[in-house]
């Protein structure tokens, strides 16, 4: 990766990307009503493989929270939106990786798209049943990544109309490389993507919940600002244990103070800089046992189905309301280990066992619908347990851009979870984050985040605060949150 876009390029960029969504969009309607997956009862015409598609898509759709209609009608609003994301990103994703010599055959092996086109057109046995170039990159990009862009969803499952899938080839093929090979990319193709969604939600004026939140608040923090807080954090930290070597990256943003005592004995220490966040005594020496998330990190939609064992409704209910609050959630609060609820820990034993046991054929219910919401059920189990256990870990290190929402912009459930959980800092979701996100660390360590009042640790302006424990040891005494909902943050506090 290089520099970041030049304007011209990134401005290129946001109309292929928006562009890129309304032609998704599209085609992912047109692909979904030609299953009837919308509709109460299967077209005569589907194949068995089809009605078998159709019904594994509306038990995706209802995993993400689409509404299955007594009359047995669908919604598919979600199931669009995923449809069309999954779709295009997987595309755009394999050519990131292919302009980057990333995309490969096996380990060791690289392949470029032309190797793919070739594979297509003169290889087809050993194609993986791709139609083209870009439908081979994608799934060699999904084996690579399959956390990602899942190989057995059945949203990959799903073709477009070739007119569809032409126009999005014509917008990803005319990206020029500098697109996929500058340090920004990826950050600027999830704001673009929602951009059009955000000044959709914005006209509208509706309360903020789990559907208009991704688009309203999760914007792409720039490089500059990610490289501030990282080079002031783990670039202190390098610092202060290995004093005489070298970062191996560069720290142009660190910021130093003159040292108030000789660091190495008496008289030797005159003249030398400290970094001015701080020590970072509480971390350990070597990054091989270094913890760090980023609680913010993209959309937060851990979506769960209702799950089929009693021991999990409880974790479930936790869960359930993923869209809206995201990594606020913490399973452990749910959980109080009493005659009648298990603790946090007992659940993920019980979990983990019993996905390790788990066969297809222990999936088959009387109805061959019921298999498909168990199927969809069991993978999903996977993901939630992975949330679990990201959410129940405490971190040396917890580094974000928070959302920013008022409480007066916020729905009823999104402002009645803040006011139960955390009282004091309910007036705006960014204060609700941080103490989130303290709350996510192993005391005195640090969570960085940009500062909306412009004012943060290593100089005016940097735009940065890094907030420990030992500078918010009254973080719920009265009045440490101001009525507008923004954090008040002396110098001192920042460490």
């Amino acid at each position: 990766m290089t520099a970041p876009l030049p304007k011209p390029i990134r401005t290129q960029l946001e109309n292929t990307i928006k562009a890129a969504r309304d032609v998704s969009e599209q085609a992912a309607r047109a692909a979904l009503a030609q299953i009837a997956v919308a509709e109460a009862k299967a077209p005569d015409y589907l194949t068995d493989d089809l009605e078998a598609l159709r019904r594994r898509l509306r038990a995706h759709g209802r995993a993400l929270g689409d509404t299955k209609h007594t009359n047995d009608t669908q919604e598919i609003r979600r199931l669009v939106w995923e449809v069309a994301y999954e779709h295009w990103h997987r595309m755009l994703f394999a050519r990131f990786l292919a302009e980057n010599g990333l995309l490969m055959w096996e380990p060791g092996a690289p392949v470029s798209l032309d190797d793919c086109r070739d594979m297509v057109d003169q290889h087809p046995d050993p194609a993986l049943g791709a139609k083209s170039q870009w439908e081979l990159a994608g799934k060699l990009a999904a084996h690579m990544v399959p956390q990602v862009f899942k190989p057995r969803s059945p949203v990959f499952e799903l073709s477009f109309a070739p007119e569809h899938q032409r126009a999005l080839e014509h917008l990803l093929a005319k990206l020029p490389t500098e697109v996929f090979q500058a340090s920004d990319s990826l950050g600027w193709v999830y704001q673009f993507w929602q951009a059009k969604r955000k000044d959709e939600v914005n006209a509208s004026e509706v309360k903020i919940g789990a559907d208009e939140l991704p688009a309203v608040t999760q914007l792409f923090t720039e490089p500059y600002m990610v490289d501030f807080r990282l080079h002031n954090s783990l670039g202190a930290w390098w610092m202060t244990r290995h004093p005489d070597t070298p970062c191996p990256v560069p720290l142009p943003y660190l910021r130093t103070l003159p040292s108030p005592t000789p660091l190495d004995g008496e008289g030797r220490g005159e003249g030398k800089q400290i970094p001015a966040a701080g020590r970072f005594d509480g971390w350990p020496s070597t990054l091989a046992d270094f913890k760090l998330l980023d609680p913010c990190c993209g959309s937060g939609h851990f979506l769960v189905a209702a799950f089929l064992r009693q021991e999990l409704r409880l974790l479930h209910a936790s869960f359930a309301r993923a869209p809206l609050l995201g990594s606020l959630l913490d399973p452990a609060r749910s959980l109080k280990d009493d005659l009648l609820t298990s603790s946090f820990d007992n659940l993920k034993e019980l979990l983990e066992r019993a996905l390790a046991t788990e066969t297809p054929a222990t999936l088959r219910g009387p109805g061959q619908a019921l298999n498909d919401d168990a199927q969809g059920q069991a993978l999903t189990a996977h993901g939630l347990l992975d949330a679990a256990r990201l959410l129940d870990a405490r971190y040396h290190l917890v580094i974000t851009n928070v959302p920013y929402l008022a409480r007066g912009k916020q729905n009823d459930p999104l402002k009645a979870y803040c006011a139960k959980q955390y009282p004091e800092a309910k007036n705006d979701l960014a204060n609700v984050f941080l103490e989130c996100c303290l709350e996510l660390t192993t005391p005195p360590s640090p969570v960085s985040l940009p500062s909306p009042s412009g004012r943060g640790a290593g100089g005016e302006g940097a735009g940065v605060v890094q907030i420990g424990w030992k500078g918010v040891g009254g973080l719920k005494e009265p009045g440490r949150f101001r009525r507008n909902g923004m954090m008040s943050i002396s110098r001192g506090d920042a460490v």
